[in-house]
Parts: C-alpha cells; sequence; structure tokens
C-alpha cells in the first residue's frame, strides 16, 4: 500500500514536493529553512547531525492491481507525506531533554543510547507540523503507517528509539491512538494567546492594578533610555542587517556557559534571502533613527506564519534595563494584536513570562524505544512527569484583574 523512503538531503524529496505538502506552515518548516541548515553546515554528522528525511510514497504497484487506499485517489508513486528526520548522535539542539534517559539506558540497562532518530526541526523548540500530511489522505493510516516505518528504520540502522519533537495539537491527536504504541512525553513552555485583543491597552486590562501598573514601567523604560523600538521585514532588511542580527545571535551564546552555536553566518543570509517575508527583526535603536537605519543596541528575530508569531534569536551589544522584555515579549504581542495573529511562543524556558501575559502550556512529544525494558521504565517516568506539569500548571496562578 505504501512505499517508504529515507533521504540523506531534503532535496533528494525536492522543493516542490515539500512545500507544497507543507502548504501554508511555519517558514521553519519550510524546504529554504531546511536546505539552508544542511546547505551551510549547520547539520552534518561531526556535529552529531545525519538528515534521514522520510518519504511515504502511494504503492507503485498496488496489491491485485488496484488503487492504494491512501484517500482521494491517490497515484501510484504519488508523495503522501514527507517529514523532517535526523540521526542523532548527542542529544543537543532538541530541546525536549532525554540527558537522564540516555544514562539510565547506557548505565542501567547496558544498551548505547546514541545514535537514536528524531523527526524535528534542527535547534526549534517550537510547535508546528512534522508528518506533511497530503490534504485529503487518509491521516490515521499514514501516521500508522509513518510509526511502523519508524519501528523498522530504528531496526535496520540499529537506532535505540525515534522521538517526534514539537509536534502541533492537531496532530498530537493521532499520534496519542494506544495501538501506536508511543510514549507521550509532556515539557512546558510559556506562550501569549490574543483574545481579540483591540489594543495592547485591552490586553493590560486582563492584570490587576499593581502588574499592570508595573508593566507599564517596563515599557516606558525604552522612551526614557532614549530608545525605540523598531520592526523591521521584507524589503526593510538588507544584508547588513542579516549581518547584525547573527552578531546579535552570537552576543548570548558567548555570553553563558551553556551557549552553543548551532548557526553560523551563512545559514542566516540564505534565510533571510529565501524567506524574508515570513521572518521580522525586532532593533532597538537610538530614539530618532530612521527606519531601519543605525546600529541597534539590541533585537532579536521574529518567525512569522499565518497565525502565529515564533520568538527566536535575542541578542544585546549593551545591557539595558527592561529591553529585553520589551524586544522579545512586549513588542511581539503587541505586533501579534496589530496583525491580528493568534498566538505567540516566544521559545523555551522563563517562568518570567506568566508575569507578563505568557500562560504556562504543555508541549508534548512522543517517543518510540527499541528496548523494551528501557520503553516500560521510561514509559512509567514520563507518566509522573506528566502529573507533576498538570499539577505546576494548576498551581501556576497568572496575575489578573481584581
Amino acid at each position: 500500500m505504501f512505499e517508504l523512503s529515507t533521504h540523506e538531503r531534503i532535496s533528494e524529496i525536492g522543493e516542490e514536493i515539500w512545500d507544497g505538502l507543507l502548504g501554508g506552515g511555519p517558514p521553519f518548516l519550510r524546504y529554504a529553512w531546511l536546505h539552508a541548515l544542511e546547505e551551510t553546515g549547520c547539520v552534518r554528522p561531526d556535529r552529531g547531525w545525519l538528515p534521514m528525511h522520510i518519504q511515504i510514497r502511494a504503492s507503485s504497484d498496488p496489491e491485485g492491481g488496484k488503487e492504494p487506499a491512501a484517500g482521494n485517489g491517490a497515484k501510484p508513486g504519488e508523495t503522501l507525506l514527507v517529514a523532517p528526520a535526523y540521526v542523532k548522535g548527542n542529544s543537543e539542539g532538541e530541546f525536549v531533554f532525554d540527558h537522564a534517559w540516555a544514562r539510565f539506558t547506557e548505565e542501567r540497562a547496558g544498551i548505547d543510547y546514541y545514535p537514536k532518530l528524531i523527526v524535528a526541526v534542527p535547534f526549534t523548540p517550537a510547535s508546528g507540523p512534522r508528518l506533511l500530511i497530503k490534504p485529503g489522505a487518509d491521516t490515521e493510516q499514514l501516521t500508522a503507517a509513518f510509526v511502523q516505518g519508524l519501528h523498522a528504520v530504528c531496526k535496520k540502522v540499529g537506532l535505540s528509539g525515534a522521538h517526534i519533537l514539537f509536534p502541533e495539537a492537531s496532530q498530537c491527536l493521532s499520534l496519542r491512538d494506544e495501538r501506536l504504541g508511543l510514549i507521550e512525553r509532556h515539557g512546558l513552555q510559556y506562550h501569549w494567546s490574543n483574545d481579540g485583543y483591540a489594543t495592547f491597552d485591552d490586553f493590560l486590562a486582563r492584570f490587576n492594578s499593581k502588574r499592570r501598573n508595573q508593566i507599564r514601567r517596563e515599557r516606558r523604560a525604552v522612551e526614557e533610555q532614549g530608545l525605540e523600538l523598531q520592526v523591521c521585514s521584507g524589503d526593510d532588511l538588507d544584508s547588513a542587517h542579516v549581518d547584525e542580527i547573527y552578531e546579535l545571535y552570537l552576543t548570548t551564546v558567548n555570553k553563558f556557559f551553556w551557549g552553543r552555536q548551532y548557526l553560523n553566518r551563512g545559514f542566516f543570509h540564505q534565510v533571510f534571502d529565501k524567506l524574508g517575508s515570513g521572518l521580522q527583526v525586532v532593533r532597538a535603536v537610538p530614539r530618532g533613527t530612521g527606519h531601519g537605519q543605525g546600529r541597534a543596541l539590541a533585537g532579536a528575530m521574529n518567525i512569522v506564519s499565518e497565525d502565529t508569531l515564533y520568538g527566536r534569536y535575542w541578542g544585546a551589544f549593551e545591557d539595558r534595563p527592561h529591553l529585553h522584555f520589551n524586544v522579545c515579549y512586549y513588542r511581539g504581542a503587541e505586533h501579534c494584536i496589530e496583525a491580528g495573529l493568534q498566538r505567540f511562543e516566544p521559545g523555551a524556558g522563563g517562568e518570567h513570562k506568566v508575569a507578563r501575559g505568557f500562560l504556562p502550556t504543555v508541549t508534548p512529544s512522543f517517543h518510540y524505544l527499541a528496548h523494551p525494558g528501557v520503553r516500560g521504565a521510561i514509559g512509567a517516568y514520563t507518566e509522573h512527569e506528566r502529573e507533576a506539569i498538570a499539577e505546576h500548571i494548576r498551581c501556576e496562578k497568572p496575575v489578573l484583574r481584581e
């Protein structure tokens, strides 16, 4: 019924097929983004990343000469599903932290945890479709075929398991099917939702007066420091802006001991060249600076989809009070209100986001572990972990209006 193949280059699948199945999905899932990661060497085997993208086609020789049961009259050989996948030799750049799983597997079970397979976008802890499926095809049937294919790939290549990271909510429903035998794990992020706000003041009205006044003071800090925020995208951005956001990205990477430089200058230039309309730069500059002119003191790169803003790479050449909150949180929420976007995902971590209107949000992932003993132990662990996260969310109270 189906034929599954793996590909060490996304170019083997091709842009037309990939983006045709993605449709209007997030820019970080577009062919150009994933291709740039490969072409600029950000993902490569010696860094622990070997592309193994998955493609499922309708069988070219359906049983009995009948049309394959793939939905809406799929033609033999037609691509029905693709997914970004990588063989990993470590757990860096994933943001679903399984280092303890690796220690348990190797020290207690005596088997190698690496290499493993992940279905994910490298270095991007943002939700989105992970299985790009032809519209009208049988989603449940293809999801089951995909998971069975993961089992087969793991066995053939000698991988400890496969991990589907940050799938969007609609795909989680299919992946939860008990017949698939996947372990569901919950992570925690803080997301902003647009509840029909017409202005930023409408958003502030949800808070109690103390918190509302604090946010207003933090917002005034930009003007009091003689700064303004510029939002640049598309034709507003040139090569100098790309270099600037790359250098800002490096300031954060180099500031913290846990920082890792996953991306290089070439990657930033490629994605801005190919996906400029889906990328946005927020720049903090001296007040009165012409739009897009001068050198920014701080900034961040955001990714824009049809209904969601994704905050990514923040950096600062000068540390200023409350500048991070304004560039990365308040300006993003304000843009969502202005543009009618429904959701803002500002990235991983940060309980301080709750006081600024971002609510704790579960981010599921799904896992297949080949060894039955490891699968049982980790399955029990994730059950307790899910309960703990649910309790944390129940206790995490936003600061709302009286």
